[in-house]
């Protein structure tokens, strides 16, 4: 706490930032962390409980009151304002609507139409303030209005000046150093036909997926995207610093489930909802492992009669699941950044499969030389180089192809995928092993 009062006193409230006071709180034991909050200046609680995670959210809540909750939402642009509210309702919905009821009704009005979209709608994640612009004014009386709304604070990092028509539809997306540049005597619909760029927007569906629109920030390197309804009226903006929160969420989520955990119970303290959750998993998990194992059961006979069998069996195995979780994650991460279309299926399943199939060529030749020398068994280097080069194969093979159905079925790539490849490479792998030790050693 002593650090966060150093931090306090050495800057004015203009040089903090929410994520520098955010990092020192996450610091703190919950006794220091109840009195260090109230140290926070009013106008950046929100920001800061924003930049807090999920856990500590609830912490923030308790130690200020339904008055310095409300004036912390109205501190917030919209989509954050959105945010909040929503955090602060799953923590506790007395609180939430007492905080809802003391706002401004324009701030009651834009928290409402924001909760109007799912969460995957691109509406869901936009901000409502936005610099608007009629193309028959006369580009000096724009930035002399431009310059009123900032200095009262009415507007924050703004990067275009969006031109409607009467009926506030869209028609043209102008970069303020664009604007800068026109002539300012003239009005923009001049200075637009004299120029020489592209002035058309490049604009998001307030229904269209999230996912789509971060595809689109990501291939026009774009900082600012205009948000329309189906009608093409402007509703509101998405922001880079908002992309960039999805993409980090998306990834993260991603690689929960690769895992097998889900990223919202990770997010919490409670042992017990976290523990269930993963307990789902392992217990599928068990059913896999049991089937490999009555694979293994098949051939009691083989095992005892050749016991370097018992050891070599994992080094397949492994190999094998190994092999297919790097074909995995490489599909799964192409799928999630849009890098594979509809029809790049077989491409990129023929790709996995000759990688795989080289690997599995050089470390069969590696670990049939090594089994042999070993063991001194006549043909083992065979049994184990084939089954390896067998199960290498169908690692790439899977690996590629369970992401792609289920993403062709509309399921999550992530999800599953890890446990059903370990459980095809496990019987593969110990199958044909042990069967080609069957039908060769013996």
């Amino acid at each position: 706490m002593q650090k966060l009062h150093e931090y306090l006193n050495s800057h004015s409230i203009g040089e903090m930032h929410p994520s520098d006071i955010a990092q020192i709180l996450k610091q703190l034991d919950d006794s220091k962390f109840a009195q260090a909050v109230k140290l926070i200046p009013k106008d950046l609680v929100g920001d800061v409980a924003l930049a807090l995670p999920d856990r500590l959210f609830d912490d923030i809540v308790e130690n200020f009151s339904v008055d310095e909750l409300s004036h912390a939402v109205t501190e917030l642009e919209s989509d954050d304002q959105h945010e909040f509210m929503q955090e602060l309702h799953e923590i506790d919905e007395d609180v939430a609507q007492e905080v809802f009821k003391t706002l401004e009704p324009q701030d009651q009005q834009e928290i409402t139409k924001l909760k109007t979209y799912d969460e995957d709608e691109a509406g869901s994640h936009m901000q409502l303030e936005v610099f608007t612009a009629a193309k028959d004014e006369v580009v000096h009386d724009v930035i002399k209005r431009f310059a009123t709304l900032r200095k009262e604070n009415k507007l924050e990092n703004i990067q275009n000046l969006f031109i409607t028509n009467d009926k506030n539809k869209l028609q043209y997306t102008i970069g303020l150093d664009d604007l800068l540049i026109f002539d300012f005597n003239k009005t923009l619909s001049q200075n637009i036909e004299q120029s020489d760029e592209n002035f058309e927007p490049k604009v998001a569906q307030d229904r269209e997926n999230i996912k789509d629109v971060v595809h689109y920030f990501e291939e026009y390197d774009l900082s600012v995207m205009p948000v329309v309804n189906k009608d093409g009226v402007l509703v509101g903006r998405i922001t880079s610093d908002d992309i960039f929160d999805i993409i980090n969420e998306h990834a993260t989520e991603q690689m929960y489930n690769l895992a097998g955990v889900d990223d919202d119970v990770e997010d919490d303290d409670e042992i017990i909802k976290a523990g269930r959750k993963r307990a789902s998993w392992l217990g599928i998990n068990l059913f896999t492992a049991i089937a490999a194992s009555l694979v293994i059961g098949l051939f009691a006979d083989t095992l005892q009669s050749v016991v370097a069998l018992a050891i070599l069996m994992p080094i397949v195995a492994s190999m094998g699941g190994n092999a297919g979780t790097q074909s995995l994650t490489v599909v799964v991460r192409q799928l999630a950044l849009g890098d594979i279309s509809q029809g790049d299926a077989y491409r990129i399943i023929k790709k996995e499969v000759a990688i795989s199939l080289l690997n599995g060529f050089i470390f069969a030749i590696i670990i049939g030389i090594i089994s042999s020398f070993w063991f001194g068994i006549e043909y083992l280097g065979y049994v184990i180089a084939l089954s390896m080069l067998i199960n290498l194969f169908i690692a790439g093979l899977f690996g590629a192809t369970i992401p792609l159905f289920l993403k062709k079925m509309d399921i999550d790539p992530a999800i599953g995928s890890t446990v059903i490849l370990t459980t095809i490479t496990d019987v593969v792998g110990f199958f044909s092993f042990l069967g080609l030790a069957t039908w060769i050693l013996l």
